[in-house]
């Protein structure tokens, strides 16, 4: 993946493969998602998964027992329905800055595989507006970064790292009513 997003930058590529993106990672992702639920035990009520791509983390969520998981994503929406049986927003990191998510609320986000992509500068707009929605945020990822900082709305609650997928699992600092 790395070459094809150094070839084309990520969003090029999504656009261009969106519609038939599979994460070559999906059992880590499985694998890192299930752990972080059996460890953090999030409420599973309403779950927001934000960059969706073709559901990997959806259909993990459902496996775990999610009740309720919205799709997001402004390039995989094919991808995603063809998986899950479901339509996903197309919202991309920008929308959710500009408060796209206002007036929702959800028990978690999960972001798998795409906080890391976003520009370090987009990172302080978009999980302060993610804060607002969700008292808790699940970010899987394959390198050390994003990391998520209190000034943006968020604390770290715990890390663990499973099969190479690093999973980081923040508390929002602002009281979230409930879903």
């Amino acid at each position: 993946m790395r070459a094809k997003y150094e070839e084309h930058g990520p969003a090029e590529y999504y656009q261009r493969h969106g519609a038939s993106y599979r994460n070559p990672h999906e059992v880590q992702v499985r694998s890192a998602l299930h752990a972080a639920v059996r460890a953090w035990a999030p409420d599973l009520a309403h779950v927001l998964d934000l960059a969706c791509g073709s559901g990997e983390a959806t259909l993990a969520l459902w496996e775990a027992g999610a009740r309720r998981v919205d799709g997001a994503d402004p390039y995989t929406a094919e991808a995603y329905a063809a998986r899950t049986g479901q339509a996903a927003e197309t919202l991309s990191f920008e929308a959710v800055a500009a408060g796209a998510l206002e007036g929702r609320r959800y028990s978690l986000i999960v972001c798998s595989y795409a906080l890391h992509l976003l520009e370090e500068s987009r990172l302080p707009q978009v999980t302060y507006q993610l804060s607002r929605v969700a008292p808790a945020l699940l970010v899987l990822t394959p390198h050390k970064r994003p990391q998520l900082r209190e000034a943006w709305g968020w604390r770290l609650r715990g890390e663990q790292v499973v099969e190479r997928v690093r999973a980081r699992y923040y508390n929002s600092l602002y009281e979230i009513n409930s879903v």
